[in-house]
């Protein structure tokens, strides 16, 4: 399988990393081990080449996937070996003895040093005898001349989705309208030029479908209609060829003789002054379009051509310059999830039994409202019978189904499709997600520095390894393969989730190939292997697990834990572990990790147990640890010896103190959250400014106020002496909280902050008194979070001019008194979301025309009183923002009737549908209640609003 391939590639690509370190000059080896690892080299090296071969191959044979795991755990061996052997010569005393002490410590070195390159040299002896056993083999059996044998004829699965009857579809409707009207609608100066629309999703969504309908129901409104279907591997001549016939329908043309340009040439003339639709379904490359899209001439005759395809980039290329007409197809909802699901296993909606209701309910749950999932499913169970004992037995088996039952052969073909297009290292990337539970929202940050730890993530074109782990990320998304959740401002997704049938495709191959080995599903058939690599235990999905002691666990390099039992695996017997990531809530006990620092190899640690208070010392001992995550902890003090983790480059905290001596921890990029109080010492705020990789870093400001002004004094200068300084090298995002009142004055003038500065943020009682003055030179900063008390146009108009600003919150407590803040209409070009807390807002905010261009997300208030009072026609300027996508209107009650809310309400709600039909509007009511927790005036019974 390819996966084995894809799998091992991954492996391969560190490994050989580590083997260029381990030849260069830095480590002073012996001969003979010199040049056992230079043949290890050569052979990995090959290797590597036939494994992104074999990643090619969708069937190779029996012998073929042998070899493959043969030279995945081989790989996995000696990385496990080189590991170690690094890992002994890296050890240095930290002390610097003189004199003979210095001698002697010297010579036992130099002995140690030998005796652990005559352990290692033999330990090379016998991977090399591997080595060349699995090489000869693959020779023995000609496996390198292996091509995909596949005994199943190549059937187009589009064909069904072609030739079904209106009838039998569902939730079909919405999204045919809408496409039909982005095809069809005509205005303004463009109105008669060619209109390039896209559908996106994944496999199975049901875009082939939804684009035979609109080309059905669109019949005879053009002069010339085709639907052509492209593929993964296109056959350009064929493609064009089929173009001609169906322009030309009854005719006959002889064109088999013609090369691409004559096809493209003839259809060009026939089209240049008709009116035309083109379907082009299911293609792959942007390479692809460009040169179909030669054979369609731009006429000004309204023309349309509509295109479905995977991957987003590629829908985002072919749509209209114009337009940017993308259609994004969403899974079935429930309602017509069931009502597909029922049609099809019991040919009505009403004819589910009711003791298959709720076994019906987890499959469609399982689904997650994919089409083809649906009725593959439905159909399969209309053949079964009709017992909860069997469809309970169908359900616990959807993945084990997938690869094994023919019934289910459709929807396994048109998901590999997916999963067979992309690049080895990302399949590498997408196996490694079956670690997590079903329905769980991994995080961005989190899975690409576990991707970085595992060695999956190569930085090139100048990108470091988390950009380029991000670039991974977003690649997955882009192919359809995870889904985004959490779109920020900026429109990364800030998290994913994998869809059940891909996770259960991933989590088949990822067991059949020992990539990780699940104890989760207590239904789940698991494949036992002698040494297991990346272990995932989810004890809230299966309460009773117990480890198996035979289990070889000492191999392991991840070890994922939800939840928790009382015979948890020692860490101790995880000598290979790179990965350890600790999901338990409040449970587990600070015991568990007590021998944490025999993990030498450890790359990344997260914690997610709030009953942690503290870490054992030897913490320190970790010399490999990259991220260490405890925002999910209780520890308020890091041990002393933190600052011993060289190689350290994300420390996350949840406000645990600043240690003594961080200037030792040079490989720092973010520092978040970390506490400064009257605990920290002058010298380590003055150490923060050394701090040359920092990128992100995030404060919590614990100052008392009852300390003195002389010491104040030192401490807020000695903090923006290391911000200063911060700046000067690498910081680019900020953020400054409090838990309660800290003035931040010495910000206004004594700070010049970075000039690079993309982020700054402040969660603090404290308001600015005016919008200090170094904003304005900020040119590269997109997002914004400030208090401003009070806030005015001139503050606005500051902040309006500030070129790259996506995302702006502005928190007041009252608007200046007798002046309407307007945003002009020059006002704000790059603003996508925009967020303004005042209570006291007087008249409110007013858009001008032209104003905020590019703004999706709005949130504002409007004291109901002061407007209807001041104003006989309500207008705010909402009409204007023609990009708005979700508006959020705080309507204030204090002082006003209900008929002026309900006036201020009516107004708004014109105001967004005159937008848009499709803009999501909330309206909330703030009364009595809420202002007081805000510390307003109390309304009178009759003057307070009801709370929607």
């Amino acid at each position: 399988m390819e996966a084995v391939a894809c799998v091992s590639c991954g492996a391969l690509g560190s490994l050989l990393r580590k083997l260029g370190a381990l030849l260069s000059d830095e480590f002073k080896l012996l001969t003979t081990v010199k040049g056992g690892i230079m043949f290890l080299q050569a052979e990995l090296e090959s290797m590597h080449a036939f494994l992104k071969k074999m990643s090619e191959v969708e069937d190779p044979d029996e012998q073929s996937r042998c070899s493959l795991k043969e030279l995945r755990e081989l790989s996995y061996d000696i990385e496990d070996v080189i590991d170690s052997f690094m890992l002994s010569l890296g050890g240095e005393s930290s002390s610097n003895p003189r004199g003979f002490v210095r001698f002697v410590g010297s010579c036992m070195d130099l002995l140690a040093n030998a005796m652990t390159h005559h352990r290692f040299a033999k330990k090379i002896k016998v991977l090399k005898r591997r080595a060349i056993e699995a090489s000869s083999r693959r020779a023995r059996y000609m496996v390198d001349d292996v091509v995909s044998r596949s005994s199943r004829p190549n059937i187009d699965t589009r064909l069904p989705a072609l030739y079904t009857e209106m009838t039998r579809l569902v939730g079909i409707d919405g999204p045919r309208d809408k496409l039909i009207k982005l095809l069809t609608k005509r205005d303004g100066a463009l109105a008669q030029q060619l209109k390039v629309v896209s559908i996106v999703g994944f496999g199975g969504l049901g875009k082939t479908t939804l684009a035979n309908q609109v080309y059905q129901n669109l019949e005879g409104q053009f002069e010339y209609q085709v639907f052509v279907s492209v593929s993964q591997k296109p056959d350009m001549k064929k493609i064009f060829r089929n173009i001609l016939s169906q322009i030309f329908r009854q005719e006959s043309v002889s064109n088999e003789a013609w090369d691409e340009q004559q096809l493209v040439k003839t259809i060009r003339q026939f089209l240049k002054d008709k009116r035309y639709l083109i379907v082009i379904d299911d293609i792959w490359r942007k390479s692809a379009w460009r040169v179909i899209k030669c054979a369609f001439p731009e006429n000004s005759c309204s023309s349309g051509i509509l295109i479905t395809t995977r991957i987003i980039a590629v829908a985002k290329y072919c749509s209209s310059q114009h337009h940017d007409h993308v259609y994004q197809i969403k899974p079935l909802s429930a309602t017509h999830s069931k009502s597909l699901f029922f049609k099809r296993a019991f040919g009505s909606e009403d004819g589910c039994p009711l003791q298959l209701r709720d076994v019906s309910d987890g499959i469609l749950k399982k689904c997650g409202g994919l089409p083809l999932a649906i009725i593959t499913l439905a159909s399969l169970l209309a053949n079964k019978a009709s017992t909860r004992e069997e469809w309970l037995r169908i359900h616990n088996s959807i993945g084990s189904t997938l690869e094994k039952d023919s019934d289910m052969e459709e929807m396994k073909n048109i998901l590999f499709l997916s999963y067979n297009d992309l690049p080895y290292h990302l399949k590498t990337c997408l196996l490694y997600l079956s670690v997590f539970p079903e329905d769980y929202e991994i995080k961005r940050d989190q899975l690409v520095r576990r991707w970085i730890a595992e060695g999956f993530i190569i930085a090139e074109g100048g990108l470091d390894l988390e950009e380029a782990g991000e670039c991974y990320f977003n690649d997955l998304i882009n192919r359809n393969m995870i889904q985004p959740v959490g779109i920020q401002y900026d429109g990364r997704a800030d998290a994913c989730r994998v869809h059940d049938m891909i996770l259960d495709l991933i989590i088949s191959k990822s067991l059949e190939d020992n990539f990780v080995t699940l104890f989760c599903d207590p239904n789940q058939k698991l494949l036992q292997h002698d040494k297991v690599r990346r272990l995932s235990l989810n004890y809230h999905a299966r309460e009773h697990t117990v480890v198996s002691p035979n289990m070889i666990v000492s191999h392991v390099r991840s070890l994922t834990i939800f939840g928790l039992a009382e015979n948890m695996p020692p860490l101790s017997k995880f000598q290979s572990l790179r990965v350890l990531d600790l999901e338990n809530r409040e449970v587990l006990e600070h015991n568990y990790l007590k021998h944490i620092s025999r993990l030498s190899q450890l790359r990344y640690l997260r914690l997610n147990v709030r009953k942690i208070t503290s870490l054992p010392e030897q913490l320190g001992g970790l010399q490999h640890l990259q991220t260490l995550d405890l925002r999910w902890t209780r520890v308020k003090e890091l041990p002393a010896s933190i600052v011993q983790l060289q190689k350290l480059a994300c420390l996350l905290v949840n406000s645990a103190e600043l240690p003594e001596g961080i200037q030792s921890m040079q490989a720092l990029r973010e520092l978040s959250e970390i506490e400064i109080n009257q605990n920290t010492s002058l010298s380590s705020l003055q150490e923060l400014g050394s701090l040359t990789k920092l990128r992100i870093l995030e404060l919590n400001l614990n100052w008392h106020i009852s300390d003195t002004d002389c010491v104040m004094n030192a401490y807020e200068y000695n903090l923006v002496m290391s911000l200063c300084k911060l700046g000067m090298l690498n910081l680019r995002s900020i953020h400054i909280q409090s838990y309660h009142s800290c003035s931040l004055d010495f910000l206004l003038d004594s700070w010049v902050p970075p000039r690079l500065l993309q982020r700054f943020e402040m969660s603090i009682h404290y308001y600015f008194p005016i919008i200090p003055k170094w904003l304005g030179s900020l040119d590269y900063l997109s997002y914004l979070d400030i208090n401003v008390n009070p806030v005015d146009v001139e503050a606005l108009k500051i902040l309006g001019d500030m070129p790259s600003l996506s995302f702006l919150w502005i928190s007041s407590r009252t608007a200046r008194p007798k002046e309407r803040l307007v945003i002009s209409r020059n006002g704000f070009r790059c603003l996508r979301e925009f967020y303004f807390t005042c209570w006291e807002s007087g008249e409110g905010l007013m858009f001008e025309a032209g104003a905020v261009p590019e703004l999706e997300k709005l949130r504002v208030p409007f004291n109901a009183h002061d407007v209807c009072s001041l104003h006989g026609v309500l207008d705010f300027g909402i009409q204007n923002l023609y990009s708005l996508k979700h508006l959020h209107v705080e309507i204030v009650c204090y002082g006003a009737k209900i008929r002026e809310v309900e006036t201020l309400e009516d107004a708004v709600r014109n105001a967004a549908v005159s937008l848009s039909d499709e803009l999501a509007l909330e309206v909330s009511r703030w009364n009595e209640e809420e202002i007081m927790k805000d510390g307003e005036h109390k309304l009178t019974e009759e003057e307070v609003g009801s709370n929607n």
